[in-house]
């Protein structure tokens, strides 16, 4: 197996510091050591992957590197007992993609620590539709489905139109939560009105710049996306008693808040890690999404590439010019 070649998409550092990607050949014989060997037939790309791709030594730190932090496929060999050939299992977060090969190659090599298997009614593709964005928002909305009833109030989600924000709509949806769905994407508002967003807003219209410390109680619960100024204001207008989650920083990493909405309000601000989030954990979100949180609507959430057509969306990806999800179809990528 080890002499097997298959296409990846291989990002390299030049001379001049400038990174370029290409498709090439790859061997078996190459990956790193680990457990399980996958053949992968599906990843997707996310925002961490295109920075990856675009050289950002804060995701990656050396390359050459295959990135994508997500792969669904079928075990190849195993040294663990917990997986045999022929299993279909899903690899994402740890360290897969950052700094191990990832998912834009047909084969994976893994610990057996990072593999789940893939729960029943769940195809390899639907679990790449989902990915590490889908999971990520399952992640959140399990926090607010935890301390919020539906019947409390409306649900902000912001960057609802990237991977993380579109499922987090639809899952709340599902639901029975009313959902408010920023975007800054004009034309966004029927996509997200058909995941079931009950009301949609403007970039504008959900940021406050007025500093003050609290704002007039608005939302019984958010699933925040990208940080920055968007999430402070949201805490503030956060009703008491209400949940807000966080798992982005596109806008920032910087929060400018006093403790006002915490100590008057009880509201309780939950960051979510999807990348070192426990088994047990990681693999109840994965049966939950497969069963009753599995979306009616994840062919009409994505886009399906080949590895060929990849390059050109990681450059619009970067720019924020991708709605929902795009899969990458790795099928026919053995050399």
């Amino acid at each position: 197996m080890n002499e097997q070649t298959f296409k990846a998409l291989v990002v390299e550092e030049m001379a001049d510091k400038t990174f370029v990607r290409s498709i090439k050949d790859r061997s078996v014989s190459e990956l790193p050591e680990g457990d399980v060997l996958v053949r992968v037939d599906f990843s997707s790309l996310n925002y961490k992957d295109a920075l990856s791709a675009a050289g950002n030594k804060g995701v990656t730190r050396s390359y050459p590197h295959t990135p994508g932090i997500d792969a669904a496929g079928i075990v190849e060999e195993s040294r663990d007992a917990s997986f045999s050939q022929g299993d279909a299992v899903i690899v994402t977060s740890y360290d897969l993609g950052m700094n191990t090969p990832g998912g834009f190659g047909r084969f994976i090599r893994v610990p057996a620590g990072w593999v789940v298997k893939l729960p029943e009614n769940l195809s390899l593709r639907e679990s790449m539709i989902y990915g590490t964005a889908g999971f990520t928002a399952g992640l959140s909305v399990h926090e607010i489905v935890n301390h919020l009833k539906p019947d409390v109030g409306s649900v902000l989600v912001t960057g609802a139109t990237g991977g993380v924000g579109s499922i987090a709509v639809g899952l709340l949806s599902k639901l029975g939560y009313d959902v408010t769905a920023v975007s800054g994407k004009p034309d966004a508002a029927a996509f997200l009105s058909n995941l079931g967003a009950e009301t949609v807003v403007s970039r504008e219209q959900a940021l406050d710049e007025s500093g003050r410390p609290l704002l007039k109680s608005v939302w019984a619960g958010v699933v925040d996306t990208v940080g920055g100024d968007m999430l402070a204001t949201a805490v503030k207008s956060t009703q008491p008693g209400g949940t807000v989650t966080c798992c982005g920083n596109v806008a920032s990493p910087n929060l400018s808040l006093t403790v006002f909405p915490f100590i008057l309000r009880g509201v309780r601000l939950i960051g979510i890690d999807s990348q070192n989030c426990p088994m047990a954990h990681r693999a109840g979100i994965w049966q939950k999404l497969s069963a009753e949180w599995k979306l009616d609507c994840l062919e009409d959430l994505c886009r399906e590439i080949s590895l060929t057509e990849l390059s050109p969306m990681i450059d619009k990806i970067l720019k924020g010019g991708i709605q929902g999800r795009t899969l990458v179809n790795l099928e026919g990528s053995v050399a």
